[in-house]
């Protein structure tokens, strides 16, 4: 059915109403709270590199598009552009689907609430008005004939073509940027680690809780007080209960750490840590209120390490536990280094050693790791082989907030960490130089470093399994013992690089 010149008139009008609403909404509440704009904005992954001046192009786009398609003359050029916008915002979410669906929408106000696929079709609706809005003007016998004849079918791939492909080389950009090269080279020993025992745990709820006189313990996120305890060999299984002495707190995050012949189990948003034998599996409570904290690593029977967030200085800092009945609670707020806000900057991983009785936290976003002695006395600063000594994070504060938040993903150096004898194993994020890139899409890297000289050892690959990575790992004499997934290998270190140290 042919429609009416004046229906064609009220329909484009129409599209081009819900666009001038649709822009304008979008850009008021980006300009509303700028900020926070830019924020959400360098949170994706897709175009954080590049963060600065689109939070300024996408709310002047939208607004120069407005004020085109107020003008009749110029509507035919303002829906291309409109269509470009909407083209280019739906190949973002499809990238954003299929790349990080937990990234937060930029987009302003309640446009903020719909979900990534909600937010994919609401896309495609406007995109389909956009192209029927050109079909109509370049039908209009009121356009001229060479405007309808150029602006037709080419021109309209033309620019679907170009929006699409300026999103895809924008996000190639990026990944590149967020991942580059650094100049460092790895010592890869030849079969240096074996897999010699896997198990399927039928659920990716468990981390290891602690290893030791052959046998592996499990803690479960789902089941905080069960127990799993597996040989080495990853052929016998049991399961314990752990019982508590006091189970009146307000528990939430509940975390077992195994140390044979002790066992703990904390949580640091109680307070409090419990303590216990593991031949029996009863723990009697250690500390009540005494000290918030985020993790704990035991040094012995009666004292741990600790690490927390000072409520002066609003930074992360180490401290100590101990005692039996009368605890003493000390902290070393000048241990961990600050280069940019002192709380994300020194992020990282908190370990003791029992072998060199010290003290040791990995940092997460550079290319260092602290060493201390039990009263947390600072010894040498130790360094990993890349060469990203300063952060990579950017940090934006609200008003009030005494702890800033991210405004864009952090560059990880470091993603884990464990340590044994004389050694410290840190699972790297960072290429080196003339390592196949395509060995790192499919396996992590472990870096082994001397904590007696400070010393780069040697790397060895653990393979990914099932497509997932090392999510955890724990050294135990020769024997590193992995998670990937629902997944439990366990590797066997075979190089002369490695020297056994028996405790």
């Amino acid at each position: 059915m042919k429609l009416s010149t004046v229906t064609k008139s009220i329909i484009l009008d129409s599209i081009c109403l819900l666009y001038v609403l649709l822009f304008v909404y979008a850009a008021v509440n980006k300009l509303m709270d700028f900020k926070n704009f830019q924020i959400q904005l360098a949170q994706s992954p897709l175009l954080s590199a590049y963060a600065g001046w689109i939070s300024y192009l996408v709310p002047l786009a939208e607004f120069f598009t407005v004020g085109l398609l107020l003008i009749p003359k110029f509507r035919n050029v303002a829906l291309f552009i409109a269509l470009s916008i909407m083209v280019m915002f739906t190949t973002y979410i499809i990238i954003i689907l299929n790349f990080s669906p937990f990234v937060p929408c930029s987009c302003g106000g309640v446009l903020e609430k719909l979900g990534w696929h909600e937010h994919l079709i609401f896309n495609f609706i406007f995109v389909f008005l956009a192209m029927a809005g050109i079909f109509i003007v370049n039908k209009d016998p009121d356009y001229p004939n060479l405007t309808r004849k150029v602006l037709r079918f080419p021109f309209l791939f033309l620019n679907v073509f170009c929006s699409i492909s300026i999103v895809l080389v924008l996000f190639l950009l990026s990944e590149d940027t967020m991942h580059h090269h650094n100049n460092f080279i790895r010592r890869f020993p030849q079969h240096a680690a074996e897999l010699i025992h896997e198990r399927n745990l039928q659920s990716d709820a468990y981390y290891i809780a602690g290893a030791g006189e052959g046998k592996i313990f499990l803690g479960n996120y789902g089941a905080p007080l069960s127990i799993t305890i597996i040989d080495t060999s990853l052929q016998v299984q049991q399961v314990k209960l752990i019982k508590l002495s006091r189970t009146d707190f307000p528990f939430r995050s509940l975390k077992v750490m195994v140390r044979v012949p002790d066992f703990y189990v904390s949580d640091g948003s109680v307070p409090c840590i419990f303590r216990g034998l593991t031949k029996d599996w009863k723990a009697q409570l250690w500390m009540q209120n005494k000290v918030f904290f985020s993790r704990i690593e035991p040094m012995d029977s009666t004292s741990v390490v600790l690490s927390t967030v000072s409520s002066v200085t609003h930074r992360n800092v180490l401290g100590t536990i101990a005692g039996k009945d009368d605890l003493d609670v000390k902290l070393a707020p000048n241990l961990l280094t600050k280069q940019i806000d002192g709380y994300f900057d020194t992020n990282g991983i908190l370990q003791y050693n029992s072998f060199l009785k010290k003290v040791v936290y990995t940092y997460y976003y550079r290319n260092q790791y602290v060493v201390a002695t039990p009263s947390l006395l600072p010894e040498p600063t130790g360094k990993t082989i890349d060469t990203v000594s300063i952060a990579r994070i950017k940090v934006a504060y609200s008003e009030g907030d005494k702890i800033g938040k991210l405004a864009s993903p952090p560059y990880i150096v470091n993603k884990g960490a464990s340590t044994f004898g004389k050694y410290l194993f840190i699972n790297a994020a960072m290429t080196g130089r003339f390592e196949p890139v395509a060995m790192w899409k499919s396996a992590s890297v472990l870096d082994v470093y001397n904590l007696i000289d400070y010393s780069y050892v040697f790397s060895f690959y653990l393979p990914d399994k099932s497509g997932k990575k090392v999510s955890q790992f724990k050294v135990d004499d020769n024997k590193v013992i992995v998670i990937c997934g629902k997944y439990l290998q366990v590797y066997q270190l075979q190089t002369d690089y490695y020297e056994r140290i028996k405790l």
